[in-house]
């Protein structure tokens, strides 16, 4: 497999952020991609979706990263290369209570139309929301979600559900500044819907978590197709069924990861590393 990287070196990318990404995504794809990475000057990332909720994401994760790299190559109109990553949150498929974080950084290469994605995934976050009445509890849900290093967010709560649309603050940055939203929120509308702020320079966990991505997108980017040597590949799903160690019937875990070329269409199945599954995953042993 070809240890050399794609051939962008001194070559100019666009990198579409409003959120200071370009804190780790820039040195990383200077140093290991060679690329000279400039910020999309002017373009307003939020409107291709929030997480606070006053503005809908249209589609996937990626379908949204390729709308800010579109975006960035229409103000960028030297760029060769573009960037952007996007994340999402939500409950882990398999461990009941846990929130799992996914972060993806997408490369397109507008010469050659080439897309590399890097991805990471964690249990480290600080995803996490709450409703409140009273100004203590929404300063103490703050206090332990990591405030102010990691922001929060405040809106309003209409029909027990958070309504951006009647009351949204985003850049409090002192508990006096925290205090008078959440006490003017549920002045107005009887609580206060208090949660993380899940943008990157507002959530350095976050922040390291994209950090991560790209050095995944490096990684792949090195990787070529064994027939059509093209970059990137790399594992693009999992075939579930590991067999239980002790009565050897399939489990949830990964039997092999399927590795495939997005250029050639190439697809090989690995076996997983591990021979069985320990009989706590085992539906059968473990009910």
């Amino acid at each position: 497999m070809a240890e050399a990287p794609p051939p962008w070196h001194g070559a100019r990318a666009v990198l579409a952020t409003m959120h200071g990404k370009e804190q780790v995504l820039t040195p990383i794809a200077a140093r290991f991609l060679g690329l000279d990475v400039k910020v999309a000057q002017g373009l307003d990332t939020d409107a291709f979706g929030t997480f606070s909720r006053d503005i809908a994401r249209i589609g996937t994760p990626i379908d949204a990263a390729r709308a800010k790299i579109a975006a960035a190559f229409a103000l960028a109109g030297d760029a060769q290369v573009g960037l952007a990553s996007e994340g999402s949150f939500g409950p882990h498929p398999h461990m009941p209570f846990a929130v799992l974080g996914r972060e993806l950084v997408l490369l397109i290469d507008r010469t050659s139309g080439l897309e590399l994605v890097g991805h990471h995934a964690s249990l480290d976050t600080n995803f996490a929301h709450a409703q409140v009445t009273t100004c203590a509890a929404g300063t103490a849900f703050a206090a332990q979600a990591g405030f102010p290093v990691s922001g929060v967010i405040v809106m309003g709560v209409l029909d027990g559900e958070p309504a951006p649309h009647i009351a949204l603050f985003k850049s409090v940055a002192t508990a006096a500044e925290l205090a008078a939203v959440i006490e003017r929120t549920i002045a107005l509308t009887g609580a206060a819907h208090i949660e993380t702020d899940m943008r990157a320079h507002r959530n350095p966990r976050r922040m390291r978590a994209i950090k991560r991505a790209m050095i995944d997108l490096v990684r792949r980017s090195r990787s070529r197709c064994p027939v059509c040597t093209r970059p990137g590949f790399a594992v693009n799903g999992r075939v579930a069924g590991l067999p239980c160690a002790w009565c050897a019937s399939p489990t949830h875990l990964t039997r092999a990861e399927v590795w495939g070329c997005e250029g050639c269409g190439l697809r090989e199945e690995r076996p997983a590393s591990a021979a069985s599954a320990d009989p706590m995953h085992c539906g059968e042993c473990n009910p």
